[in-house]
């Protein structure tokens, strides 16, 4: 690791995060495991010896323009478009003002950023704009991909063209794709272009917040019953998260006469924001499967609590239709509870099937059922995969190991273009993809 010699002269990058706020608060309609991971990047990175500025768009305006997270990393957020809510499919227009305003901010400042980390294909945009006029780095993660997202939606968004366009331009032009899993790099090479450089460089969880807890000692600070068989979904209100299928599983597990049903969903926004909607579609789905009684909307949760709440349930449910890494996933792990996730994505490399949790298809609701029974009725198993849960996760999802292949990452494309290299011989250091 790098001395943290405050002395020593540090080399400024900037991670751009159009539209997700590493200082939001998680769980808000636009922020989750977005906003999750660019925060941690650029505090560990900020920790290795970087200097790190984190842009997005103000969305507030009574927000700060800037929000110091330790010293050598902040938030700063730029003008683009009126200082609101504005959804994501509507903010491509407003991307020239980001790029303006990102230039202004680096111009007042004195600052250069040799390297650009952007996440989200708006992001790119932006990334490759800035590439146009200057000698930057471009590093790229994708977060969620159109050609995979579009496949299960029956309305396409306006701005389909132009995103499915940016993310077949940013893998051929940056300097590096990080893809989040395995199957993420083989989908981008499928379905995207043959042409590019990816590596593969997963997301990570704080290893000293998410951890092994006491079930009895989470279940008392939440004041949950010791006999309730607790079934926890975290995450956003969004139909592509699979909340309703995960309600129908319980209405299936009530029919087939499992008792003390507990389900708990943790996230969610205010009322007047989308995803408020979607809350109160879930909410009549609900009311009219009679589970009213057993169903608890907790709301957002902070990051101090949430620990609380994976390691007092019984089983994590992740039933997304697509995932591109699943964060949820390994903070659920970390703090030892087993896992059913769709068997999708960034998911299939998370998920150790039998030793972390188990793999369903999506909608399935059958098949969800009978993984969740395995878990509540099988004690012994569930004991031992509690406990391989969270070594694994410590020993191949910590941030400090994941921002550490980063910091390597940049170090070497940086190394590269002041020699003017040709040739892409960096290789990654291998990741153990099993405890």
């Amino acid at each position: 690791m790098l001395s943290l010699n405050r002395q020593a002269p540090r080399q400024a990058i900037a991670l751009i995060s159009d539209h997700a706020d590493p200082a939001a608060d998680v769980g808000m309609e636009e922020a989750g495991g977005q906003n999750v991971y660019v925060r941690n990047v650029g505090e560990t990175l900020a920790a290795l010896g970087w200097q790190v500025d984190m842009f997005t768009r103000k969305v507030h305006s009574d927000d700060p323009v800037i929000v110091q997270h330790s010293p050598y990393c902040r938030t700063i957020r730029l003008k683009a478009g009126a200082e609101e809510y504005i959804p994501r499919d509507r903010l491509f227009d407003h991307m020239p003002e980001f790029v303006a305003s990102f230039k202004s901010f680096q111009t007042a400042q004195g600052l250069n950023y040799p390297l650009v980390h952007t996440n989200y294909w708006l992001s790119a945009w932006a990334g490759m704009e800035l590439q146009k006029t200057s000698g930057i780095q471009l590093v790229h993660t994708y977060h969620s991909l159109a050609v995979v997202k579009y496949q299960s939606l029956r309305d396409i968004p306006p701005s389909a063209h132009n995103r499915l366009r940016i993310e077949h331009e940013i893998l051929e032009k940056a300097n590096c794709i990080v893809a989040t899993s395995p199957q993420e790099q083989e989908t981008l090479r499928s379905l995207v272009s043959t042409a590019g450089q990816i590596e593969v460089i997963p997301c990570g969880t704080d290893t000293d917040n998410f951890c092994l807890i006491s079930k009895a000692h989470a279940r008392a600070r939440l004041n949950l019953d010791r006999q309730e068989k607790v079934i926890l979904y975290v995450g956003r209100f969004d139909p592509r998260k699979g909340i309703e299928t995960l309600v129908r599983v319980v209405a299936l597990l009530k029919q087939q006469n499992v008792q003390n049903l507990k389900l708990i969903i943790v996230g969610g926004s205010s009322a007047n924001m989308p995803d408020g909607e979607e809350r109160e579609r879930i909410e009549n789905i609900v009311n009219e499967l009679g589970l009213q009684s057993l169903t608890v909307f907790a709301g957002r949760v902070g990051h101090d609590i949430l620990p609380l709440y994976y390691a007092a349930a019984d089983v994590c449910v992740i039933p997304s239709h697509y995932e591109p890494f699943g964060l949820v996933a390994i903070e659920a792990m970390a703090c030892g509870a087993p896992v059913v996730a769709s068997n999708v994505g960034g998911l299939k490399y998370t998920v150790i099937p039998e030793e972390t949790g188990l793999l369903v298809e999506p909608r399935d609701i059958e098949a969800f059922a009978r993984g969740i029974q395995r878990i509540l009725t099988d004690e012994l198993w569930v004991r031992k995969m509690r406990k391989q849960a969270s070594i694994n996760v410590y020993q191949r999802f910590s941030w400090t190991g994941v921002t550490m292949q980063l910091h390597e990452l940049y170090r070497h494309i940086l190394a590269r273009s002041i020699m003017h290299e040709q040739d892409w011989s960096y290789k990654m250091p291998s990741i153990n993809k099993s405890a």
